[in-house]
């Protein structure tokens, strides 16, 4: 009888502990309910609970990275398109988190689903891509906000994906191509007024300075010559015929 009550007594034992005993992680903490109300959260560690009195939930305090899943968006332009986003947070108060809110983490990836929505939905299509930074901060002090009191912490917001419409893309590689010949004309132009100038500047340095046509000649006749031309061409300089020019000149003045 002895032995039965000692063996009784050492499996009474076993499961007292088993039920009793918690190891929590590093990043984990324990919520720790006793007869139904919060006494406050424990751990890391070892944690000793009452049998049957204490209840514990556990709590990971990592960061928790979660897809929201696309969502239709029309935007302020009448566009439709689809937009993903991921969120990047993590409970910085596990009793908050689990007695202000059922379940944290359904109830913050409801929350952006429809703040992604809303947000999207004030933006142009133009802003939603040019922007993302924008929209992003935006989302994220919106999100924080609103679980601050849950004691989750939104540290991030990322959109990762805007599907647009087949019709919008076909669109807006017009657009791009059209601007790109845009740009090219608008260099060409550039380009040849600046040559323009340059040869303008050039003949009015030649008009004041007669020689340097004379020079261009040489420079001219040394580059044919470098080329192995049969042809040779001698420059015969202005100033031979500008007699003759003035003799006839003259002749047009006396007979008028």
């Amino acid at each position: 009888m002895n032995m039965i009550t000692i063996i009784s007594g050492i499996i009474l034992l076993v499961f007292f502990l088993a039920s009793a005993i918690r190891i929590l992680n590093e990043y984990e903490r324990g919520v720790i309910f006793r007869l139904g109300r919060v006494i406050g959260s424990k751990g890391p560690g070892l944690i000793i609970l009452i049998p049957i009195v204490d209840k514990m939930v556990k709590v990971s305090l990592r960061l928790i990275t979660m897809d929201v899943d696309p969502q239709d968006v029309i935007t302020r332009d009448n566009v439709s398109v689809k937009v993903n986003a991921v969120i990047y947070f993590r409970v910085m108060e596990s009793v908050k988190a689990i007695i202000e809110v059922e379940n944290f983490m359904y109830a913050t990836s409801q929350l952006a689903q429809t703040t992604l929505r809303s947000v999207c939905g004030q933006a142009e299509l133009d802003e939603l891509l040019s922007e993302r930074e924008k929209i992003n901060t935006s989302l994220q002090e919106i999100l924080d906000t609103h679980t601050d009191p849950w004691g989750i912490k939104v540290s991030t917001v990322e959109v990762k994906h805007i599907d647009l419409p087949t019709e919008m893309q076909r669109a807006m590689a017009k657009q791009a191509e059209a601007e790109r010949e845009r740009r090219a004309k608008v260099i060409n132009a550039e380009g040849e007024y600046q040559a323009s100038t340059r040869l303008a500047d050039a003949a009015t340095i030649i008009r004041d300075h007669p020689m340097a046509l004379q020079l261009r000649y040489l420079q001219t006749l040394r580059e044919i010559s470098a080329e192995s031309n049969s042809t040779t061409v001698f420059p015969i300089p202005i100033d031979l015929f500008r007699p003759f020019l003035s003799l006839v000149e003259k002749l047009k003045t006396e007979k008028d």
